[in-house]
């Protein structure tokens, strides 16, 4: 799993515990799945449809630096299938799994739209196959 995005955990990121708010993690995993599949399909127009049992496992304090893993399970017709690990930069200590994110591809007027994609394409590829 290739880990792309880290985050510091602020005050503002807590619950009434004093750890990380379950809602600001799933946000943040929402958020890389989509940065992901807009890189990937190539597309800005890109929707979460289904996330899949979200497992903590366990959680992080105030001043953790987390990071956000994701990883192509499928390339469907006009969808992307994900899954996404959440874990402690410093300790690599798991704190949350989602086995299976659905990203849609859209055209301009929201409907799905068959992206042609069937593998994981690098951006530094791209670039080098233009010139």
């Amino acid at each position: 799993m290739r880990f792309h995005t880290r985050k510091w955990v602020k005050p503002e990121d807590l619950n009434a515990n004093e750890t990380l708010f379950g809602g600001r993690v799933l946000a943040w995993v929402d958020e890389e799945a989509a940065l992901y599949s807009i890189i990937q399909l190539e597309n800005k127009r890109v929707v979460t449809k289904y996330m899949s049992e979200i497992n903590f496992m366990s959680t992080a304090n105030q001043g953790d630096v987390i990071e956000i893993g994701i990883e192509v399970v499928k390339f469907g017709k006009s969808s992307l299938t994900l899954n996404c690990e959440v874990r402690n930069k410093m300790t690599h200590e798991t704190i949350v799994t989602v086995d299976n994110i659905i990203m849609v591809n859209l055209d301009e007027n929201g409907k799905p739209l068959p992206h042609g994609k069937t593998k994981v394409e690098f951006v530094k590829d791209r670039l080098a196959s233009k010139t």
